[in-house]
């Protein structure tokens, strides 16, 4: 029986003296601070230092480049559930994860640590926290400041502010401007949709009313027969001689232009089954002719009023214009 319980037992107060060992070598006294230049340290906080409560992750990456000899003792890193005391008291913040990778080359080793903190305190207002400065050792030469060879280097300390759960009464948002406190942004972006909606539109309804009523050449299909006609017969004037005649001679040449052959009044049908978009004026297209036909070969019979005749042919050259376009001409009186 004793035989059987005496390997036991040595295994027990083995494993024991190690852990004693581990832990001592933890938290044994200070030792000397690592020579300068010999660590670099490269980390990654977490992204912001406010708003935070309880039960919240905080991830920390500390990567340290470390020159040979010196080689990094694992059993210094921090333990997971070890709850860290400031002045004295619990501060909430425990270390809940930890994992290590290190990578050699020729002349130096990088450990790259990766520390995991969760909040666990709180306070009916916000508070300052901290998540706590690392100690670790490493192992190098003797010298005569570290005989044994062992020196430590300090990880910073990150400082953010926990909040609270729950409000306690009314606070004043001048009151309570801390530095620390971030920007209160306003989600703009549903207010920048619309506003681009709206100025698309507008855009759009701007070029449409530009070019149904616009007689630039430069815009689309602003160079066309009817197009140039209504350039031309806009400047004329009553009080010009000849402007009636000048008139119906630039649509006659519109009418060619766009049918690509002679058209008169015989061969209406046929330029409508060309431009089916003329269908609609077809009565007008018919009374153009008429007056044309009077204008020019009927001169004992033509109209008084050039003026009248002259302001239809224009809104007539328009009502060709439509058509030419694809819109809906408006109807006009005769002549």
């Amino acid at each position: 029986m004793n035989t059987l319980i005496k390997p036991v037992h040595i295994s027990l107060i083995s494993l024991v003296l190690f852990l004693s060992a581990s832990l001592g070598l933890a938290n044994d006294e200070p030792s000397p601070e690592i020579p300068e230049g010999v660590v670099k340290l490269t980390k990654v906080d977490p992204a912001r230092n406010v708003g935070y409560l309880m039960g919240d992750i905080l991830d920390r990456t500390i990567t340290l480049e470390v020159k040979k000899p010196y080689k990094l003792i694992e059993t210094t890193l921090p333990i997971v559930g070890y709850e860290h005391r400031y002045q004295g008291q619990v501060s909430g913040i425990e270390l809940r994860k930890i994992s290590h990778t290190k990578k050699e080359s020729n002349t130096s080793t990088v450990y790259v640590v990766q520390l995991s903190y969760q909040v666990f305190a709180t306070a009916p207002t916000v508070k300052p926290a901290l998540l706590p400065a690392e100690i670790v050792k490493f192992q190098g030469p003797s010298t005569s400041e570290a005989k044994d060879g062992l020196v430590q280097y300090r990880i910073p300390e990150f400082y953010f502010r926990s909040s609270p759960m729950a409000v306690f009464g009314a606070v004043k948002i001048e009151d309570d401007m801390s530095p620390l406190r971030q920007p209160l942004l306003l989600q703009a972006y549903p207010v920048k949709q619309k506003l681009v909606a709206c100025l698309i539109i507008l855009g759009l309804s701007l070029l449409g009313l530009l070019y149904i009523v616009g007689a630039r050449a430069w815009l689309p299909l602003m160079g066309k027969p009817f197009a140039k006609a209504v350039r031309q017969t806009r400047k004329l004037s009553p009080k010009d001689a000849d402007a009636l005649k000048t008139a119906l001679l630039s649509m006659h040449q519109a009418f060619n232009t766009s049918a690509k052959y002679s058209v008169f009044s015989d061969n209406i049908a046929e330029f409508i089954a060309q431009k089916s978009s003329f269908k609609t004026i077809e009565a007008e297209m018919r009374q153009f002719f008429a007056l044309s036909h009077q204008v020019f070969f009927e001169t004992h019979n033509a109209s008084s009023d050039e003026a009248k005749s002259l302001n239809w042919v224009k809104s007539f050259g328009k009502q060709c214009r439509d058509c030419e376009r694809g819109l809906k001409p408006a109807k006009q009186n005769k002549a």
